[in-house]
This record gives C-alpha cells, sequence and structure tokens, in this order.
C-alpha cells in the first residue's frame, strides 16, 4: 500500500481553478471505520460551496473536498468489518475526504453497491439517497401507498431512474 495519496483541496476561496492536487499522508482507519481504495467521487453543491468558502467542513472533518465515494476496502480499523470485509465493493457518505485516492469510511454510513450499479455510478448514489430515506421515510414516516410532494425538482431528491 503507498505511503501517501494524491488529494484534491481547494486552499483558498474561489472557483474551480482554485482546485489544487496534493500528496497527503495515507489515512489510518480507527476504530469501526474503513479505508477505501476510491473508485469514483460524487460531485455535489456542497463541495461547490465548501471550494467557494462557503460551507467549512465538520470539525474533525478532512479539509479535502468529498462527501460521497464508492470504492473497495482497503483495510479495516478496530471493530470494524461486520459488514464489508477487504476488498468489498462499497459506496458511502463520507465528512469530506472524497476526492482522494484513499478514504475513510464509517462503517455504519456505507452501503453495498446495487447489483448491476457500476462503481462509477454508485458514486452519486449516498448524498442523495441517505438524504431522502432520512428525511422522507424515518422522519416523515412516509408508509406504502402513501405519497408526497417534492418541491425543488431539479435537484437529488426529485431525481428517479430512468
Amino acid at each position: 500500500m503507498p505511503q501517501s495519496i494524491t488529494a484534491i483541496t481547494a486552499p483558498i476561496p474561489g472557483g474551480p481553478d482554485a482546485l489544487k492536487r496534493v500528496e497527503l499522508p495515507m489515512p489510518v482507519p480507527g476504530p469501526g471505520e474503513l479505508l477505501v481504495k476510491v473508485a469514483a467521487a460524487g460531485v455535489n453543491r456542497p463541495d461547490a460551496l465548501q471550494r467557494q468558502g462557503g460551507y467549512p467542513p465538520p470539525p474533525g472533518a478532512p479539509a479535502t473536498l468529498g462527501l460521497e465515494i464508492s470504492g473497495t476496502v482497503a483495510a479495516l480499523g478496530e471493530g470494524a468489518g461486520a459488514r464489508f470485509g477487504l476488498g468489498a465493493a462499497l459506496c458511502a457518505l463520507v465528512p469530506g475526504g472524497g476526492y482522494a485516492t484513499y478514504a475513510l469510511v464509517n462503517e455504519a454510513n456505507a452501503m453495498p453497491v446495487p447489483q448491476g450499479v457500476s462503481l462509477e455510478d454508485a458514486a452519486g448514489i449516498p448524498e442523495t439517497f441517505m438524504t431522502v430515506w432520512t428525511n422522507v421515510f424515518e422522519r416523515a414516516g412516509l408508509k406504502p401507498g402513501e405519497v408526497f410532494l417534492v418541491h425543488g425538482g431539479s435537484s437529488g431528491i426529485g431525481t428517479r431512474p430512468s
């Protein structure tokens, strides 16, 4: 395994030209974390806002951009591996650090890649899926047979498979 990773940061706020490629130390998974060899990363509005200086990462999160990834498990932190073993394909929501060759993921925030979905496409699933699931099913309690209206249907929550 390499000693360092390639990552994308935005050291100064700005447009796409603010993005910089950097080399960083290889992340080490902590308790409950997976080290994922990133195959692809989703691009979301919060990433653009962070690049522009308007969306600071949460405390303790990497300054590296990227909130959702797909890839394969490269290493397990203590207590991790109950759901995903070494080499397992997954997609996941991360607090940052997704625009890198390797990223840390809390195992609870990872999902299997759906059957028939490529790793590249799976990288675009977690942010929208988890937002919809949490808000529509867990918080609002939508049940089979019920319907709801989505305002702002051009964004992630308003999309549907074709």
